[in-house]
């Protein structure tokens, strides 16, 4: 495992790690301190790594951001290829309808049925500030014959690369 400070290759490592998983889930920490995560689909990342999300100004997340310190923690994970991606960093509400068309699409109306122009649609923009990925660099078969090689022989397998990303 390495670490790695402000380098935008790690970054754009990051986001291309994530870039085919839609669905992440949002942990926030609610009024009796219990982390809670509910699934969310990204909407656009930024090239700084930031992460943008739609959802309702009344939804209880949005208090649970603001009630701690704005923390929040991505988690995304593609199990077909071993790639998985932990994202910690702070979330604000941004209530900015240019953005909000920008950003709009048909996949977000069922939730948001009177479309761009719901009064309760608003953005959550996630700045990234430490990311870590674990993503294998072979196939299903290799990391198989990797993980009962390590059975047998007692030697850990190598189940890729393994990076914590500072921005």
């Amino acid at each position: 495992m390495s670490a790695t400070t402000q380098d935008p290759k790690s970054i754009e490592k990051v986001l291309d790690l994530i870039k085919d998983i839609h669905i992440a889930m949002m942990t926030t920490v609610d009024e009796q301190k219990n982390l809670v995560s509910r699934p969310m689909a990204v909407i656009h990342t930024d090239t700084d790594g930031s992460l943008w999300f739609f959802t309702k100004k009344t939804s209880p997340k949005v208090d649970q951001i603001e009630d701690n310190d704005n923390r929040v923690n991505i988690a995304f994970a593609d199990t077909d290829n071993s790639t998985y991606v932990s994202v910690s960093g702070t979330a604000t509400e941004v209530d900015d309808q240019a953005k909000i068309n920008e950003y709009w699409t048909a996949e977000a109306k069922p939730w948001f049925p009177a479309g761009k122009e719901d009064p309760e649609l608003t953005l959550l923009k996630v700045n990234t500030e430490m990311a870590e990925y674990w993503d294998a660099n072979s196939s299903r078969i290799v990391r198989l014959f990797q993980m009962v090689s390590g059975a047998i022989t007692g030697t850990p397998p190598d189940m890729g690369e393994n990076e914590k990303v500072y921005n």
